[in-house]
Order: structure tokens, then sequence, then C-alpha cells
């Protein structure tokens, strides 16, 4: 169930998941140790980015998240933290592939479930509502929100909370 909820969020599928408790979400700092030192490494290239970009410094931020991909590219919060980057920028077709991307490296790390499902259920909203596609954000937004409230309440995913 939880494979086919982040898959349907980010392949276009109509259906919605329906979760019904809270879950606490990987971060990217959360991340670290859980892998290798190169992993850890472009994590930490991460969390400089988003700390670029809550800064108000996006081209910085881009940059730090480009070296992480470069230092690992399987890593799926480079991809995630590019996809909230380009959402924010209304660079709406590009989110929506560092998304895919995110999506494609979580399964195949078999690191699908609540946790990170809440980062996709989420942006893919936002790539939905920037799309016109009112109804299907809504869904995904309520879907998020049951997930972690205290992300997802103002439909907005910033780069400390993704930190």
């Amino acid at each position: 169930m939880l494979v086919a909820s982040f898959s349907g969020c980010v392949s276009g599928q109509r259906f919605v998941p329906r979760f019904g408790t809270t879950a606490l979400p990987l971060t990217a700092s959360g991340a670290i140790g859980l892998h290798d030192s190169v992993r850890d490494a472009s994590l930490r290239l991460v969390i400089a980015g988003l700390d670029e970009d809550s800064a108000g410094r996006p081209s910085r931020a881009v940059a730090s998240y480009q070296r992480a991909v470069r230092v690992d590219p399987t890593n799926p919060f480079a991809f995630l933290a590019l996809s909230r980057h380009h959402l924010e920028g209304d660079s709406f077709a590009e989110a929506a592939a560092f998304l895919d991307q995110a999506r494609s490296l979580f399964e195949v790390q078999r690191r699908l479930g609540p946790a990170v499902d809440v980062w996709g259920l989420g942006l893919r909203a936002g790539i939905d509502r920037a799309a016109g596609d009112e109804v299907r954000a809504r869904a995904f937004f309520d879907q998020a929100r049951a997930l972690s409230p205290e992300i997802w309440g103002d439909e907005r995913l910033s780069a400390a909370e993704l930190r």
C-alpha cells in the first residue's frame, strides 16, 4: 500500500492513498549515519544547500545540491531538495522530474513508507496545484497533512523542514 501511494503520487495515477496516523519524517539530517561515509558527505552538502536556501541564497543552494549529486548520485535527499527548490522557484517541470528521481531512489533503496512518503505527497500536491489541478492537489495535501501536520499545515515545504 505504501509503495503504491508514493508511486501513484509520482506517476500521475488518480489513486490517492489514505493514511490514518502521523509519521515522523526522515529528514536529511536524520539520514546521516544510516549509510556510508560517501552518503553522509553528500547529505552534508544537501544540508548546506538547505541552509543557503533558508538564507535567501538560491544560486549557492543549487550549487550545493549539484555537488551533493556529484558526490553521491544515489542520494534521494539531494533530489528532494532540488525538487523543493524548483517548486519554490516556479520551475514545475524540473520539480516533478527531481521528485520522480527521488522516489525511484527511495524505492530502490527500500526506504518507501510514511517517513519519506510525506515528502513526495506534499511536493506532488504543490506541483499539481501549480499545474492547475486543485482537486488533486487538495487530496495530496490532505494526505501529507495526515502524515505530518506540523510540516504540511501551511501547504509549503521550507528548506528548514527538509533539513
